[in-house]
């Protein structure tokens, strides 16, 4: 259990640019590709999953309380992925790259897969019966992802999509944070951690007490503290000043805290639960890739299931929401009709996220990266196509 913190503590603490020059300059599939996140980012998508099988009521009697028990706090893959989202940009920063270079990219990675299935959503809306149909503000409000701004539309169209105006967010102030991050030393760098761990226990007491007046678990500043840990403990591990326990001690705390979910006010008090097993994970796992540990996580398989990940956490809402018109509303299923039934919109779900991997996202991303250097000069540039460290799922974040 503690392998790999003995041996992170043995590597000589690098400079931060040459660790940062050192990890770019990896060609694809080197450790600082760090697969054992793509593996994990499927697992935290597959909870999200599980919850809305829950909240659609495929299983009735003793199965849906299983069922329930699983995956009733399954919206903390949410959680994960905010940590996922700061580790991950953190540790693929390119030294010396613009603002408008940074959100060029994350437009490329977000948008094209955003807009399909906000496209999906609203044929569904227009089409399907007992579908809410947006108003024009809403549509135009999720189009520009700020709908996770004003709650009574942030489960408009697809609803999945409130965490996308969330990463909007995270992005746009991300250029700022990283300047501050690389003037911190390890000292620092913990600090802003704390003060993050801080605010996330004070607005999970004031959404407890309802001490503001609207739930500020979808609200974009409110899960920033969540975004910038996983920047903090990514700036720690470039240091080599990470010192957090190993891999199974990490999924350990992570579990505990899962299963913690249900003991608390339902909404953002739930964060406080995993916030430490997640932030303790993310790192160790990625200290497991640098240093070739042992991680089930990089699982030739589990990695590609996690390159699909965010395009099956877009769509799968929607073969859900979709299902009711076959279904009808929580049929609650026994278990081999429940069973039946989730099986047919995970495996619908599964095809057509890989539909959307290879058709929209991957190309898309490809021919947005490209633009640039068709315009300008013959030579690759690094903002014009994806380096060795965006191509792995890992750092498509």
């Amino acid at each position: 259990m503690t392998t790999a913190t003995t041996r992170a503590n043995r590597t000589p603490p690098a400079r931060p640019d040459a660790a940062t020059a050192a990890a770019r300059s990896s060609p694809p599939g080197a450790p600082s590709s760090l697969p054992s996140l793509t593996g994990m980012r499927w697992v935290a998508a597959l909870l999200v999953f599980g919850l809305h099988v829950n909240n659609f009521g495929y299983f009735g009697g003793d199965a849906g309380q299983i069922v329930f028990w699983g995956f009733g706090a399954g919206a903390s893959g949410v959680s994960f992925f905010f940590v996922l989202s700061g580790f991950v940009l953190t540790w693929s920063a390119r030294p010396r790259d613009s603002a408008l270079a940074f959100w060029r990219r994350r437009i490329a990675r977000i948008y094209p897969v955003h807009l399909v299935t906000l496209a999906v959503a609203l044929v569904m809306a227009y089409t399907l019966a007992h579908q809410a149909r947006p108003t024009p503000k809403q549509a135009l409000a999720n189009v520009l992802l700020l709908h996770s701004w004003w709650q009574p539309w942030w489960q408009t169209l697809n609803p999945v999509s409130w965490s996308l105006a969330c990463e909007a967010f995270f992005y746009a102030a991300f250029p700022l944070l990283i300047l501050l991050l690389r003037r911190l030393g390890a000292r620092g760098a913990t600090a802003l951690g704390g003060v993050s761990v801080v605010a996330v226990l004070v607005l999970a007491w004031a959404d407890a007490h309802h001490w503001m007046s609207h739930s500020v678990y979808s609200l974009p500043s409110a899960r920033l503290p969540e975004f910038v840990l996983g920047t903090v403990t990514a700036r720690l591990v470039l240091l080599g000043r990470w010192r957090g326990p190993g891999l199974e001690a990490s999924l350990a705390l992570a579990i505990i805290g899962y299963f913690l979910i249900p003991q608390v006010t339902p909404g953002y008090s739930a964060t406080v639960c995993t916030l430490a097993g997640f932030a303790l994970l993310i790192p160790a796992a990625a200290v497991a890739d640098l240093h070739g540990l042992p991680s089930l996580w990089r699982h030739r398989r589990l990695v590609r299931l996690g390159e699909l990940s965010f395009a099956f956490y877009m769509i799968h809402l929607l073969v859900l929401r979709a299902g009711t018109n076959l279904l009808g509303t929580k049929p609650r299923y026994g278990v081999l009709g429940g069973l039946t039934v989730t099986a047919v919109a995970f495996t619908v779900s599964l095809a057509l996220s890989w539909l959307l991997y290879e058709a929209v996202e991957h190309p898309a991303r490809r021919l947005l990266l490209r633009s640039r250097r068709a315009r300008g000069s013959s030579a690759p540039s690094r903002d014009s196509l994806p380096s060795s460290r965006d191509a792995p799922a890992a750092a498509r974040d």
